[in-house]
This record gives C-alpha cells, sequence and structure tokens, in this order.
C-alpha cells in the first residue's frame, strides 16, 4: 500500500488521482486532517484515515501497513514546520513503513536565503538518519507562485515585485505525475532526486513578455525595492512573518538558488514538461 498525506492539497490531490490510474484503489490510502474533505476518495475504494502532524499516533494509525509513504511538506516555516515533519517521520517508522518520499525543493540547503528551503534540508536530514530507504523530491519551484506574483499585474498591466533572478518554473500536474512514476517504481532514486523542474528558468522580466503575448495587452515590469515591496505588502494587511518569506524568495532567486534546467523530470514522465506559458494561458483563459 502507498500512503499520501495531504491529499485534499494542490500536489497531494493530483499524486492520488494519477497513483488510482496505476493502481487497484485498496492499495492507495490518505492521511487528511479532515477525511470528511476525502470523502469521495473513500466512495472510491481508497482508505482515508484521519492525520494530524501535530498528533504522532494519528499518523502512526494512518501509515499502518503502508509499503511506502509520501510525505507532502506542510504549508509552514520554522520549527513548525520541521517539528510538523520530525512527527511524521517518526510515526513513520514506529509504523513500520518500507520507503519514505517527501516533497523537498531544488533550493533545498542549509544556507539558502528562502527559508522554506531551510526546513526542506533540516528534514532531508531527518530522513537520512531513520536508516530506511528515502528519496527527497527535488521539486522545481510552483508555476502557480508565480500566477499569485503576477495576479495584480494582471489586472493593472504592470508586474511590480522586488529584483528577481531566473526560476525554474514547474507545474503541479507535472511534479504529480514524476512523483507517480517513482512510487510506482521504487529504488528509483536514493536521496534527493537531481533538480525536478519545467523546461525553462525565467524571470519577471521573461514572464511580463509572455503575458503580453498570451493576452495580447502590453505588460511591463517595474522593480520594486525589497523594503517598499515589504511595507506595501504590511499595509495590505499581509503578516509580518508571510511578507519576509516572500521578499526572501526574491532573494534566494537573486542568488540563483532557482535557476537550474535539469531533464530529469522530462524522462520520468516521458515528454517535455509544462511551459510556463501553457500554465500562464489555463490558468487566465479559466
Amino acid at each position: 500500500m502507498i500512503i499520501v498525506t495531504g491529499a485534499t492539497g494542490k500536489l497531494g490531490r493530483r499524486t492520488v488521482e494519477r497513483l488510482l490510474e496505476r493502481l487497484p484503489a485498496d492499495r492507495v490510502g490518505v492521511s487528511v486532517r479532515d477525511p470528511r474533505k476525502a470523502e469521495d476518495l473513500a466512495d472510491r475504494g481508497v482508505r482515508v484515515r484521519q492525520g494530524s502532524f501535530d498528533d504522532h499516533a494519528s499518523l502512526v494509525h494512518a501509515f499502518e501497513g503502508a509499503e511506502q509513504v509520501l510525505l507532502v511538506s506542510l504549508d509552514r516555516t520554522g520549527e513548525e514546520c520541521v517539528a510538523g515533519h520530525r512527527a511524521a517521520i517518526d510515526a513513520a517508522v514506529k509504523a513500520g513503513v518500507g520507503r519514505l518520499l517527501y516533497t523537498s525543493q531544488m533550493g533545498a540547503s542549509h544556507d539558502s536565503r528562502f527559508e522554506a528551503c531551510r526546513d526542506h534540508a533540516r528534514t532531508e536530514d531527518l530522513l537520512a538518519a531513520t536508516g530506511l530507504p528515502w528519496t527527497a523530491l527535488r521539486n522545481g519551484f510552483y508555476a502557480a507562485s508565480a500566477l499569485l506574483f503576477m495576479e495584480s499585474g494582471r489586472h493593472t498591466g504592470d508586474i511590480a515585485l522586488p529584483a528577481d533572478g531566473p526560476v525554474a518554473w514547474t507545474s503541479h500536474d507535472d511534479l504529480a505525475e514524476a512523483t507517480v512514476a517513482i512510487l510506482t517504481d521504487e529504488g528509483r532514486f536514493e536521496g534527493p532526486t537531481p533538480p525536478l523542474t519545467g523546461p525553462q528558468a525565467l524571470d519577471f522580466d521573461a514572464l511580463a513578455g509572455t503575458a503580453a503575448e498570451v493576452t495580447g495587452r502590453p505588460f511591463t515590469r517595474t522593480t520594486v525595492p525589497d523594503d517598499t515591496f515589504r511595507e506595501q505588502a504590511l499595509a495590505h494587511g499581509a503578516p509580518a512573518p508571510m511578507v519576509d518569506l516572500m521578499v526572501s524568495i526574491f532573494e534566494a532567486a537573486r542568488n540563483a538558488e532557482f535557476s537550474a534546467v535539469d531533464p530529469t523530470l522530462a524522462t520520468l514522465i516521458g515528454r517535455e514538461p509544462t511551459t510556463f506559458r501553457r500554465v500562464l494561458e489555463q490558468s487566465w483563459e479559466a
């Protein structure tokens, strides 16, 4: 049995759907905070159990009988994030799980400018310390994040953001497909994978040009100083920790932490990964 955590989220849900295309439903299980949100999966024969990263015992129960567990990283940062991941890893060991997979990030490093990547590096250390077979999926930066940063510019025609650098924006759908390829072919990677990236590394100047091509409207790219961006975001009510996290993404991009482009994702999914242009077309046409 393969268990997926976070199975009602963007990546977890897509991964479960693709697993069900390859495996009988009784070989797929999910660990979710609110089982009511996964009732449709239960109706299709998927084993649904309540599991919270803040409740070790619930995770041990949710992981019972699993040959593999896919830990989808928490939407938290700092010690709160790492503590949740530690609880899940410890639960997997106690439940006798055979292999652990974890959704890390291409920029995972203890000295990253982006806190989430430092959290990923710490989690990878925890995985290595278990003695179990494990794989860290070094996912490319989600293209959906770029769409969020561009949302206000979609309406104003001006993409006003801090200075950045090229980023290998990657679609959730492609990453889910690659994850399933790895889950269903155990042992293909031991430890961190190569970066699982989209086909190009693009900065927001390039994304502004792509937006203009897709919409037929002019788009400008305005570089906003980090401090000004921070002040504007705070003035719009964004929590200070979230603002600092957003700014650190641009700092890391300027440091070329997300610029690598690697063929591994294409090999896993058997085709060229989705371009950012296609992601933008699908999102903005919706």
